[in-house]
């Protein structure tokens, strides 16, 4: 490293380096992380104020609009910086945890790019943590295997693997067991540092380059903070800038209005942006949650092929075709129905027509959370685009007004919807609270923004004294009512170690303080990591 960090002390660590931890938390790797909190700590929380400010005009009744500051960006002419080849084909995507035996089996499902996450769909525990990063570590020192020791089976890469991007955590989430100066390290800075310290090289060595998934910017000063990061980082180990390649997720509704700025700022690094669909329906209901006129319908009539989703996605093709960056479509999150032939077909028809609709549209790719999943979506992707991608498709044709991004779902709110919400939300963060990021529900693999949907629409639907179909009022008492008799229907079906053995009586308290509170908490992960 050409910095000099021998003068102050790195990185405090709260928590054990037991096992294999020792070979990532090394002193010259701790005193790069103390260095990137040192000079981007500060800004990074400011960028989160700032996000408060903005909140605090929505609530006010301010609606979301495209940045008059920034009209010559959105009226220039230019392009993102080359794309490396590795990433020019991306039509299958899988995502997944960091533990050992999944990134084995998502490098080797025959998807293009693997998303290794240290984000939604990872519990942030200090050990899975340490353990993705060693994990990762593995992979570029061609010593990632992995022996079941409960089946005694063997797991290898195979000779021709995904390309891996790394997801670190949002700027919103902290890493309590690194403190530099007394401070709680950002997991941003924290996830991305370990990785880039230790791998950045061998990525380069290996034919490929460090790439990195970019989750939960709300503007393009967040994405110029990322910048910055980046630049420094490339220097601080003498790789040129701009080998750092990102793709940024979509999945706040600010961030909507700031695509091509976003884009423009990391213009260097850039190599597309993603549809995060489930955080972007989140985030619509959490920033215009004050706003009557935002009231939402039953989760599962908010489509991608209508109102604000459809606009959102089409918006971001246009954007990044004509940027020369890639435009990726959302999750598939429907996981492969055991012993049900009839429902697995169904389920696998509405990945097919979800592909074809994101295909059609001109994405270049897409996501799927199972491999099972890879061979339904590579189908689609090679029938309808047989070029490595679609940047040719420039999608002129699409006007999304901020009207269109702003309308809602039209749709019933029931009692099963509100119902779903309550399970699907308890079940998730009793997992997450055990150290599970991504949890098979009802035939989904749901990650942390399923949770989040599901508290910040009852939240909504009892402050706006929202109507069911039937034509009651969802009121604390209704939903006190329904979580009672859905967590006793679970304590039915589960078997009894796992709801007594387990943490439901911590996740069923999160999930009704959030839901019945007064204020909105912005994210249920940052009280919840307190529990962990």
């Amino acid at each position: 490293m050409s910095v000099d960090v021998a003068a102050r002390p790195a990185v405090q660590l709260n928590g054990p380096v037991e096992g294999r931890a020792a070979e990532v938390l090394t002193p010259e790797a701790l005193a790069f992380l103390a260095e990137l909190h040192r000079r981007f700590n500060d800004r990074r929380l400011e960028l989160l104020a700032l996000r408060e400010e903005r909140q605090t005009r929505f609530d006010a009744g301010a609606r979301p609009d495209f940045l008059a500051e920034t009209k010559a960006v959105r009226d220039g002419d230019w392009k993102v910086a080359p794309i490396p080849a590795d990433l020019q084909d991306r039509r299958v995507e899988i995502t997944g945890p960091v533990d050992r035996k999944m990134i084995i089996n998502a490098l080797n499902s025959g998807a293009k790019v693997f998303m290794a996450d240290f984000e939604d769909a990872s519990s942030p525990t200090w050990q899975n943590m340490l353990e993705g990063q060693v994990n990762l570590k593995d992979r570029w020192a061609g010593k990632l295997g992995f022996t079941d020791p409960a089946s005694g089976k063997s797991y290898a890469l195979k000779d021709q693997v995904a390309t891996l991007i790394v997801r670190p955590r949002g700027w919103h989430l902290p890493e309590a067991h690194a403190l530099v100066d007394g401070e709680e390290m950002s997991g941003s800075l924290f996830d991305f540092g370990l990785y880039f310290f230790h791998n950045a090289k061998a990525t380069l060595a290996a034919g490929t380059g460090p790439y990195f998934y970019l989750p939960k910017m709300e503007s393009h000063l967040e994405a110029r903070l990322w910048n910055e990061v980046f630049v420094y980082a490339q220097q601080a180990l003498g790789v040129p800038n701009g080998t750092i390649k990102v793709t940024v997720l979509i999945e706040t509704l600010p961030a909507a209005f700031e695509m091509e700025e976003i884009l423009y700022e990391l213009r260097d690094h850039m190599a597309g942006l993603n549809c995060g669909r489930w955080d972007y329906i989140f985030s619509f209901i959490k920033r215009l949650k004050a706003q009557p006129e935002a009231l939402t319908p039953d989760r599962s009539v908010m489509t991608m092929g209508s109102a604000f989703l459809n606009a959102y996605s089409l918006k971001l093709i246009q954007t990044c075709h004509r940027r020369g960056a890639f435009a990726m479509g959302g999750m598939a999150a429907q996981i492969p129905v055991k012993g049900d032939p009839a429902a697995n077909e169904a389920a696998f028809a509405k990945v097919r027509a979800d592909k074809e609709r994101e295909a059609g549209n001109g994405h270049d790719g897409t996501w799927v959370a199972h491999p099972d999943l890879v061979p339904v979506a590579m189908e689609v992707f090679d029938r309808l685009m047989p070029t490595p991608n679609q940047l040719s498709k420039l999608r002129e044709d699409v006007t999304v007004t901020r009207e269109d991004l702003l309308r809602v779902h039209e749709g019933q709110r029931t009692e099963a919807g509100l119902r779903e919400n309550i399970r699907v939300g308890v079940q998730y963060i009793e997992a997450w609270l055990r150290g599970k990021g991504a949890v098979p529900l009802y035939n989904l693999m749901e990650d942390a923004a399923t949770a989040e949907i599901s508290r910040a629409q009852i939240w909504q639907w009892i402050r706006h004294k929202a109507t069911l179909a039937d034509g009651r009022e969802v009121t604390p008492e209704l939903f006190r009512q329904l979580l009672d008799e859905e967590m006793a229907a679970l304590r039915q079906t589960l078997p009894a170690q796992a709801f007594d053995g387990g943490r439901f009586a911590e996740a069923v308290k999160i999930f009704t303080d959030m839901s019945l509170s007064d204020s909105f908490e912005e994210f249920l992960t940052l009280p919840a990591y307190r529990a962990l």
